[in-house]
């Protein structure tokens, strides 16, 4: 399924997409559609998603040269981390810090200015400790999680396209040799 979504967005090197890639010399890979693009686009995506810190998404672009993968998808799985999700995910980083570091967190929190300043100390260590187990970890997995569906999904396709045809061959009963041929030619 995951297949699907995706299969039905391919470029053609005639439309406007095709035309400006062609015309500034971008590779087709940062937009193409394939397993290990899309997930090392939502590989990086999260990873820099996960960090707090401003324009995430010009730090996905800096990536670019340094790993292959499909640019949109990055750049959406970056928007995660908005306006909205940020103080849960942060908090959630913030937790997981002090878990990892064995120590036992603030307590009393204000949602005031003055109240960061004076404890950002505090905070600092422990929310990046938690960023770092997210950004790396958390992105990896999802990244092989996202190679598994897509591998799966091949399989599953593959397997039902062979017993649709099966169904059909036993439909003609008359064409079986070709059948057995075309199936014998699917599975190797």
């Amino acid at each position: 399924m995951i297949r699907k979504v995706f299969k039905k967005k391919k470029h053609d090197p005639d439309s406007k997409i095709g035309k400006i890639l062609e015309k500034y010399n971008i590779p087709r890979e940062y937009f193409s559609i394939n397993r290990k693009s899309v997930s090392k686009g939502v590989l990086v995506g999260l990873f820099w998603g996960f960090i707090p810190m401003p324009m995430q998404m010009l730090a996905v672009v800096m990536t670019t040269p340094f790993v292959r993968f499909n640019i949109p998808i990055a750049i959406s799985m970056v928007w995660l981390s908005n306006p909205i999700t940020m103080p849960p995910m942060y908090y959630m980083e913030y937790l997981t810090g002090n878990f990892i570091l064995g120590k036992e967190g603030l307590h009393d929190v204000e949602l005031t200015i003055d109240w960061f300043k004076d404890n950002m100390g505090d905070i600092f260590i422990p929310l990046y400790v938690g960023t770092a187990f997210y950004s790396i970890v958390v992105s990896y997995i999802v990244y092989l999680i996202i190679n598994w569906l897509w591998i799966h999904s091949v399989k599953r396709e593959k397997e039902h396209k062979r017993q649709k045809r099966s169904r059909q061959c036993e439909a003609k009963e008359s064409d079986t040799q070709s059948c057995r041929e075309e199936s014998d030619s699917m599975v190797g």
